[in-house]
């Protein structure tokens, strides 16, 4: 067993070609052995992800602030604390910050067994398809 004090994680700035914005990872555990990582991953506002996928798909859960999330071809979803999103392995999509609000979930992911490979990177969210917003509940 292994305790990681608060202390000791560092949080690290995203990569600019994964995300447009200000955006801060702290892994919070990983189990190398099978493939999965957890993350917290704080957005500023108006911050999101590039379009990706997760061979072995991944868990979102909103801890904090309010978010936007869609899946390739479906509509903008909001999130807000307390919802939970499950992308299929393999499925195209992005998230991230309202316009307007800070935005925190930890996300679980799990690597394709095969290669290891943890996220499939694609193209940057247009500011046109981002700012499109949810559509209406």
């Amino acid at each position: 067993m292994e305790l990681k004090p608060a202390a000791s994680r560092m949080s690290a700035t995203g990569p600019a070609d994964w995300f447009t914005g200000q955006v801060w990872m702290d892994e919070l555990g990983a189990l190398p052995s099978a493939g999965i990582r957890a993350l917290r991953v704080t957005f500023s506002p108006g911050a999101r992800t590039a379009w990706h996928a997760h061979p072995g798909g991944q868990v979102l859960h909103v801890m904090d602030g309010a978010g936007l999330v869609q899946a390739a071809g479906g509509p903008v979803r909001q999130l807000r604390p307390g919802d939970t999103v499950v992308a299929a392995p393999g499925e195209r999509h992005w998230h991230g910050a309202a316009p307007d609000q800070l935005m925190s979930h930890v996300a679980i992911s799990v690597s394709d067994p095969a290669t290891g490979q943890q996220t499939m990177w694609a193209e940057q969210v247009s500011d046109e398809d981002y700012l499109a917003g949810p559509e209406p509940a």
